[in-house]
């Protein structure tokens, strides 16, 4: 990858609420490892996923080629999520056999962000775990450097590079 919003990688993984679970739709921009979208919800239909990838496009500036990739969960297979795919031109990537390797950078984001940023605390309601989400995020985006980005945080990286291409 040479520039932000060439490829996107989206995955859902769990947050637990003591007896129930909220699940968290992230989509990340490989290049910069920003999360450019995101949703929390109390179930794992397609609003979830529909909700950051509607979030991701509006951020998205440049027309140039996008691929989008995700697992072959039915969220990212629906009509709606294809359809909304295909309206803003942007490339269909899925894994093949749902092996979590084939989407290996998202997963460790979640990773990251449950380890780092979600694992010292205990979320009763989803209106806690919805606030600690948005500040996880905003701290990952905006704080914390990665060795990948030559320690350098995604926002960082993110916005530099896509002022640049955005101008070429």
């Amino acid at each position: 990858m040479t520039r932000p919003n060439q490829l996107w990688v989206s995955d859902i993984t769990y947050i637990s609420l003591g007896a129930s679970f909220a699940y968290l739709s992230l989509i990340t921009d490989a290049y910069s490892r920003k999360i450019i979208g995101w949703s929390l919800r109390e179930d794992l239909g397609t609003a979830g996923p529909l909700n950051a990838l509607s979030q991701a496009l509006k951020q998205r500036n440049v027309s140039q080629p996008l691929i989008h990739h995700s697992d072959r969960g039915l969220q990212y297979c629906c009509n709606a999520y294809i359809r909304k795919l295909k309206a803003n031109k942007v490339r269909i990537s899925m894994t093949e056999n749902g092996d979590p390797y084939e989407n290996a950078l998202a997963e460790r984001v979640h990773r990251t962000l449950k380890e780092e940023f979600l694992s010292y605390y205990f979320y009763f309601n989803y209106e806690e775990v919805q606030a600690a989400i948005a500040k996880a995020i905003r701290l990952y985006n905006h704080l914390r450097p990665h060795l990948s980005l030559a320690y350098q945080t995604p926002a960082a990286i993110h916005e530099k590079e896509q002022t640049y291409t955005h101008f070429i």
